[in-house]
């Protein structure tokens, strides 16, 4: 079959290699349909390997060369001994989240994302989703509703990772909301937290592009520019008494924007970093403690959200579909995907590849 193999950071192949293997007790086959490329995905491409591992992985025993594509869906063509939640011919939307779920505290809670032996379909799984088929365990696989279609199945995952962070942040009726980062994810952090009743938000963005992109989404959205705009002062211009934000959600993965959500929410305010941020980072302490703010991180999703998250995106709650700009063929994925998404001038959100 045909698969995308990361082999080394620039070196992304399209190769034929063996299908995939009957599946066995408690695992399901899937014929791939969509899968999304993720922010993650892009820095393994750039500067990889950075969570594909270059030894075999202490959980699942993976290593590169590694099928990319933890966001993706398809349909259950195999059931191995044992598996009762899905049946031969249902679509899904797959959990990539890899882990013991018994004998490990994490593990048993639901909370495979806080395994200290965490893997990932895609990145430290023999199978990910840019391949024709993939298999994987029971509890990866989820049904989706006829009203869910097969690309939105491929918006489970990034979806769930904003609805985690609106639930770390408190995002409820009547907050105002500020997200540093227009690309999906921050996209998709505004669509949710509109979904959870937020009714005033902010996203800011050196890309005019995106902005633009963000307003077309959400017409009552505030961006700002902070190359140019007053960030902080627009915020404040746009809350109760001008005081800020209640909320500000990174999704950048850059001091700079972390330090922005602390500047602009209003004291005891909640920060929540979604975006992940290399090394020691800069925060301005004193002004989190003279703030009285709240800093949490958010990282991935609990594994038991996807029933919940599949509802938000089927019943309309959260129109993820909005964020894709673009689906692509397989074999067009490198130049056509991964450069076109690296290009910092570039006009795209979300890249969809069509591989079954």
């Amino acid at each position: 079959m045909k698969a995308l193999r990361f082999h080394a950071a620039k070196d992304l192949r399209v190769e034929q290699i063996d299908d995939i293997p009957a599946p066995g007790p408690g695992q399901v086959a899937v014929k791939n349909r969509f899968v999304g490329i993720c922010g993650t995905d892009l820095h393994e491409y750039g500067y990889g390997p950075i969570f594909i591992p270059k030894e075999p992985h202490p959980y699942t025993g993976a290593h590169g060369p590694q099928i990319l594509g933890h966001e993706f869906g398809g349909t259950v063509t195999a059931i191995g001994e044992g598996v009762t939640n899905v049946k031969v011919g249902d679509r899904v939307a797959i959990q990539p989240l890899i882990g013991p779920r018994t004998g490990e505290y994490f593990g048993e809670r639901g909370w495979l994302n806080l395994s200290p032996v965490l893997g990932l379909v895609g990145l430290s799984w023999g199978w990910g989703g840019m391949a024709e088929a993939s298999v994987l365990n029971d509890y990866n696989v989820y049904p989706i509703p006829d009203t869910m279609s097969d690309e939105e199945a491929a918006l489970v995952e990034p979806t769930a990772v904003t609805v985690y962070a609106c639930d770390r942040a408190g995002v409820t009726a009547g907050s105002s909301v500020l997200v540093t980062g227009a690309g999906p994810i921050g996209i998709l952090a505004l669509l949710t937290a509109k979904a959870f009743g937020a009714t005033k938000l902010f996203v800011s963005d050196l890309n005019e592009t995106r902005l633009k992109l963000a307003r077309e989404i959400l017409p009552e959205l505030v961006t700002i520019n902070p190359a140019k705009d007053d960030l902080v002062k627009i915020v404040q211009d746009g809350t109760a008494d001008n005081l800020g934000c209640d909320i500000a959600i990174e999704c950048v993965g850059n001091d700079r924007a972390l330090q922005s959500c602390l500047d602009a929410v209003r004291k005891q305010g909640t920060i929540v970093a979604t975006g992940v941020h290399p090394g020691v980072g800069q925060l301005n302490f004193f002004d989190v403690t003279f703030k009285d703010v709240t800093v949490k991180g958010s990282w991935c999703y609990p594994a038991h959200s996807w029933p919940r998250v599949i509802d938000l995106i089927s019943s309309g709650a959260i129109p993820a579909q909005k964020v894709v700009t673009k689906k692509i063929q397989l074999d067009d994925a490198v130049a056509e995907g991964f450069d076109a998404l690296l290009d910092p001038a570039g006009s795209q959100l979300k890249i969809l590849i069509e591989v079954g």
